[in-house]
């Protein structure tokens, strides 16, 4: 559990005030080396992915299939979490490039990036953790704080997740639909009709280029198509429960905390900062794990500077830690494994209504 110093509205003005510097301070300094890093790791995603496939195309032979399915994996989950999702921040806007553009950046996943930009750019990180308005919360099927209202179909939220787990790229994309609107009557087909169109037309593309393109040029080539189909497959399913692994690390742990819609109203920007670090769990790991995480194992940082690369948000997590603390904060830290046992902890206990969690 958490225990946090309550900061009177001076605290929060000079909390505040703190984290701005540190923010400007990292912005200024933004550079070549930061846009050297980012055109790197797309050449870097360009070449496993490439290597990927080719491989695939030799995957009659196992360990080819296997490196291949691993290099498309690892292309994947890098395009998705440190570029796609941190350009999409408009963390590279200053370059004024078309291709690092987080207007305009379409990533390789089921979701189309419109519907990331709304549901997750504004929606979440503007509310988070503020039950009733971040959407993000247990995606709509997940109890996963007592303050949630328990409903019957929780029972079976263990079965939910492994499924969510499976298919994470398409429970995300599809929170953007907005069904339980539907289903309430809250909103009408005639506004679903348009969002569905996009969302089976970015669906369709995904699943032409990896289902029907490789495998029939594969085929086409003399190689073993099922192969090709099984190792894109398999790179995809990689690629879903390793994003679902750190994005469910990152609200979801024993100590985030969550905030009644209340909260909102006239909410300082100390308050928001405040909201942001109590509600995020940040994981313990090396240079690689960051990288591989989408630097999302920074979660702290993220949401209190959402728009500065993420690969800066190391060195900075060292001032955030020092300035959580000094004003009683606790910093929600720790190993991939401990947390992730806290978030199933957490799904496996308020699938019954009424029971508390016991402290670790």
């Amino acid at each position: 559990m958490r225990i946090d110093r309550e900061l009177t509205a001076h605290d929060l003005q000079a909390f505040a005030a703190e984290l701005d510097e540190l923010g400007r301070r990292h912005r200024a300094d933004l550079g070549k080396v930061d846009a050297r890093y980012i055109r790197r790791l797309r050449s870097v995603i360009r070449v496993c992915t490439a290597l990927g496939r080719g491989l695939l195309f030799f995957g009659w032979f196992p360990p080819t299939w296997l490196l291949g399915t691993m290099l498309l994996a690892l292309g994947k989950i890098l395009e998705n979490m440190e570029l796609g999702h941190n350009v999409m921040h408009g963390q590279y806007d200053w370059m004024n490039d078309p291709e690092f553009s987080g207007r305009t950046y379409e990533w390789d996943i089921a979701g189309p990036s419109d519907f990331w930009r709304h549901t997750h750019n504004h929606i979440h990180h503007t509310y988070t953790n503020v039950l009733g308005m971040d959407d993000d919360i247990g995606y709509g099927v997940v109890r996963l704080f007592p303050e949630q209202r328990w409903k019957p179909f929780y029972r079976w939220q263990p079965l939910w997740v492994t499924l969510q787990a499976l298919l994470f790229q398409y429970s995300v994309a599809v929170q953007h639909l907005r069904l339980d609107k539907v289903y309430k009557g809250k909103m009408s087909t005639a506004d679903l009709r348009p969002l569905l169109k996009v969302f089976m037309g970015k669906i369709g593309r995904q699943w032409f280029k990896d289902y029907l393109f490789f495998p029939a040029l594969a085929l086409l080539l003399g190689a073993n198509a099922i192969a090709v189909l099984a190792g894109n497959a398999a790179a995809n399913l990689l690629r879903n429960l390793w994003t679902f692994l750190i994005i469910f690390c990152g609200h979801f742990t024993e100590r985030a905390a969550v905030f009644p819609r209340e909260v909102v109203e006239n909410e300082s920007r100390g308050h928001w900062y405040l909201r942001q670090l109590q509600g995020s769990s940040n994981l313990k790991g090396g240079k690689l794990f960051h990288i591989l995480s989408g630097n999302l194992s920074h979660q702290i940082e993220h949401h209190l500077y959402p728009d500065i690369p993420a690969r800066r948000y190391a060195a900075m997590a060292v001032e955030v830690r020092e300035i959580a603390q000094r004003y009683g904060q606790t910093y929600n830290c720790g190993r991939l494994g401990a947390q992730f046992t806290t978030v199933l902890r957490r799904i496996w206990i308020y699938r019954r209504p009424d029971i508390a969690m016991p402290s670790l």
